[in-house]
């Protein structure tokens, strides 16, 4: 997984909290220097909230992004991320991400935006992680951001009618990543959402993925 440092300098500052769950789970957040005009929830906030500085460089709305961090092992991470392996497992980081995360983010930063300002943003597993909540509150995310999802949660046989916008985007030189993202694009898209695939040179945790997250923000919130 792409873990190269942002080391341009930025205006946005970057805050990390320990919130109640599981022990104690991490919290990262970019909070952009202008009052947000778009709130992004994701997984892997170990890395994905860095990524919040590449905004800085291009003329897309005020986008602050919240960053749960992953579990540091592999399995529990999957099962966390996908309902499929350990459904309540899945159904216990569901409550966190979905409720608590977002009641502290409104309560510590002030930002509670509505459903057309707001998506979940994954890659890899935290990208399966973004399409089943996608799916399951699209009432709350307005739009799904997606970088090569694993197989470990495929399209359902029948989707709910009420679907969020969804960008996916995987690399040529990932092919079962990226059978898996035309796999929901394909599937989404027969369903009637509003569905963006994109290709990009890459394998499997290369720069695409972090470049992409400008023109995901600025397809689905742009001025």
């Amino acid at each position: 997984m792409d873990n190269q440092r942002i080391d341009h300098s930025i205006s946005g500052d970057f805050v990390t909290e320990t919130l109640d769950y599981d022990g104690g789970r991490r919290v990262t957040v970019y909070v952009p220097p202008d009052p947000p005009e778009a709130l992004v929830f994701a997984g892997d906030g170990q890395l994905i909230p860095r990524w919040g500085a590449l905004l800085e460089r291009v003329d897309v709305p005020s986008t602050m992004i919240v960053g749960t961090h992953r579990q540091v092992d592999e399995t529990g991470r999957l099962h966390e991320y996908s309902p499929g392996f350990d459904p309540n497992r899945f159904a216990a980081h569901e409550r966190f991400f979905v409720g608590d995360v977002r009641r502290w983010t409104a309560l510590r930063f002030g930002v509670a935006l509505p459903t057309e300002r707001t998506a979940v943003f994954g890659v890899s597993a935290s990208g399966e992680l973004a399409l089943a909540l996608g799916l399951r509150h699209p009432d709350i995310y307005g739009a799904v951001f997606c970088a090569s999802p694993g197989a470990g949660y495929q399209p359902p046989s029948v989707l709910p009618r009420s679907l969020p916008r969804t960008y996916l985007v995987a690399g040529t030189l990932e092919p079962f990543f990226r059978e898996n993202a035309t796999r929901w694009a394909t599937a989404l898209r027969d369903a009637g959402a509003d569905v963006v695939m994109r290709e990009r040179i890459g394998s499997h945790g290369d720069a695409f993925w972090r470049e992409e997250l400008p023109l995901m923000v600025a397809w689905a919130f742009g001025r």
